[in-house]
């Protein structure tokens, strides 16, 4: 029996998410509830791995991203009795996988290695692509309602807030626009009270899986510039790189965090608004989810 660890990137733009998931919809016939497989990452890659060795395996990953978000560094690992080589298999996968997800590495590994249990932590990347310029006008109300992450910054096309916005349209699937300019400086200082070991209640989302809280953030680099380190090409419009290096996430953590930091930058909340919220441990007070598509998870440290 061998042990294939894969490293892969993958635009998530298209799918919902790594983990394999089940839906139940409705049938029209009938009142019984079926389930119905929505396309994730783990799913095409096990489907296409029994296509080439006629096994069921289970491949399992470092972290579970959401729906929507990208991975420059995903690491993977299943068992097969195939006597194929680790090469062969990172050929004959990437053949018949999209071409939004790419092995680009294959090895045999040791048994004992497991993706995640493995991994000593992780780094999530997040870009915003911040307007250049903008409206002074008041901004409109939110499409939908208030905080803990439903729609703070879904506002209606028609709203002065987007006049004389200028944005990259190749950024718009690998960046969250936001309509008005944000200072940098505020958000860092207002990140620093993150790092080290804390109940992160106040930025887990509903759902969230994991019976502890506690998580031990390391770093959090937050860099402005026109220049992403992993996109190979320049853009003439301001980005902020915000970069999370931790044990481990809970769900939607990074982009509850960058939410908050992004209502700090633009100034609608103080610099002691991150302190607070973790000291009332509550998602209700924290600032709105970051929407999943300017999300990486860039790395796993092994």
């Amino acid at each position: 029996m061998k042990h294939i660890k894969l490293t892969l990137q993958y635009d998530g733009t298209d799918y919902s998410g790594w983990q394999i998931q089940q839906t139940e919809v409705r049938s029209e016939k009938s009142e019984v509830r079926t389930p119905k497989n929505i396309i994730t990452i783990q799913g095409i890659l096990q489907e296409k791995i029994k296509k080439i060795t006629g096994e069921d395996t289970k491949v399992i990953g470092a972290a579970r991203t959401d729906a929507g978000v990208h991975a420059l560094m995903q690491v993977a690992a299943f068992k097969t009795q195939s006597n194929l080589e680790p090469q062969v298999f990172l050929r004959a996968i990437n053949a018949n996988i999209p071409h939004d997800i790419r092995v680009i590495n294959a090895e045999e590994c040791l048994e004992s290695f497991h993706p995640r249990y493995s991994a000593k932590n992780k780094i999530y990347s997040y870009v915003i692509s911040p307007a250049n310029a903008f409206s002074p006008s008041p901004l409109p109300p939110p499409l939908e309602g208030g905080g803990g992450g439903r729609g703070n910054f879904h506002f209606p096309l028609s709203s002065s807030v987007y006049r004389n916005v200028s944005y990259s349209v190749f950024l718009r699937r690998y960046s969250w626009q936001v309509p008005y300019q944000l200072n940098c400086d505020l958000m860092k200082e207002a990140a620093e009270c993150l790092i080290g070991t804390h109940d992160f209640s106040c930025f887990r989302a509903s759902g969230c899986s994991s019976k502890n809280p506690v998580r031990t953030i390391f770093k959090i680099e937050i860099v402005e510039d026109s220049f992403v380190d992993f996109m190979n090409f320049k853009f003439n419009v301001p980005l902020i790189k915000i970069s999370i290096q931790a044990d481990a996430f809970l769900r939607h953590m990074v982009r509850n965090i960058v939410g908050t930091l992004v209502e700090i930058g633009r100034g609608k909340q103080p610099v002691s608004y991150t302190k607070e919220v973790l000291r009332l441990k509550d998602r209700r007070f924290s600032g709105p989810t970051a929407p999943a598509l300017g999300l990486f998870l860039e790395e796993i440290v092994y």
